[in-house]
């Protein structure tokens, strides 16, 4: 049985980690809010763009550009966007799952295809690793230093690129980014969503074609085609990266709230504990004192 000094010990220990915790899940919903204001910010250019591309396409014209080339997948690159920092509950590991259940489906899809793993973060890079070293089926490779969850605009920016130019060298055939999808603090669903080829049936969501106007395009509907579709890529990134550093933050913030309330519940349970024992204790005191009397 613990002794009031060892009790006392373990209730200082416990109150520190709900401090901790506490203070954990403040800045992780201060930097969460941050990342829904970027989000917020991202989409007006993002839906201008669509608005764009959705203009084109009502054009009685064909558009042909090298980012929308279909060609057979030989060799397919999936980037997988996880956390640097742990602490944020099945965070990674659902991404994780994610991702394997997305290898299944390719390789089902195109037998016999390539596929290299792009892990972006310190702790799904960890699991991607493992896992290849257990089971392999892929290959991995490893992001630009400047790149992970935390990168800045130009990083972004840097890293699309990157991707664009190995698919138009045909080094994949097929690129994706898998991510934490952010609709709320509560709920982030893993998502899959295609970079490249980029294709027009994209921009048809949402009835974009429908609600835009007739227009006249200067230079001509074919060269803003070709220039507005880098800009659309470096929109869906940005905005990727943004969504998915959101979601770790919100899987952070619900982490440390589910600490902190087992916190509080294992120091009632020792506090209790200590008061039976103290009371416990002064009355053998009292108990000890009395029958002292008695004996005088």
């Amino acid at each position: 049985m613990a002794t009031l000094r060892e009790l006392k010990g373990r209730i200082g220990s416990v109150a520190s980690s709900e401090k901790i915790t506490g203070a954990m899940k403040m800045i992780s919903s201060a930097k969460m809010h941050r990342a829904e204001m970027d989000l917020k910010r991202l989409l007006p250019f993002r839906t201008q763009i669509e608005t764009i591309i959705g203009n084109l396409l009502t054009a009685d014209t064909e558009f042909h550009s090298p980012l929308s080339e279909q060609r057979e997948v030989r060799r397919a690159a999936i980037v997988v966007l996880g956390s640097d920092d742990g602490l944020c509950g099945g965070y990674n590991i659902n991404i994780f799952k994610a991702m394997l259940a997305r290898l299944g489906e390719i390789k089902e899809a195109h037998p016999g295809v390539e596929v290299t793993v792009i892990p972006v973060g310190r702790k799904v890079g960890k699991a991607v690793a493992y896992y290849v070293g257990k089971n392999g089926g892929f290959s991995v490779e490893t992001a630009a230093a400047e790149v992970n969850s935390k990168s800045s605009g130009d990083a972004v920016k840097r890293f699309m690129e990157t991707l664009r130019d190995q698919f138009l060298a045909k080094r994949f055939d097929l690129v994706e980014l898998c991510y934490m999808n952010f609709q709320s603090v509560s709920r982030q669903r893993a998502r899959t969503d295609q970079l490249l080829p980029l294709s027009p049936e994209a921009f048809k969501t949402d009835g974009v074609t429908q609600t835009c106007r007739p227009c006249i395009f200067e230079p001509s509907a074919q060269e803003i085609f070709t220039t507005i579709l880098p800009m659309y890529m470096l929109a869906l990134t940005q905005e990727v990266f943004t969504e998915n550093r959101a979601s770790e933050m919100a899987a952070r913030v619900m982490a440390m709230q589910s600490a902190n309330d087992n916190a509080k519940n294992l120091l009632g349970d020792l506090q209790l504990e200590y008061n039976k024992l103290r009371q416990q204790a002064i009355t053998s005191e009292l108990l000890d004192i009395l029958g002292g009397q008695s004996r005088d």
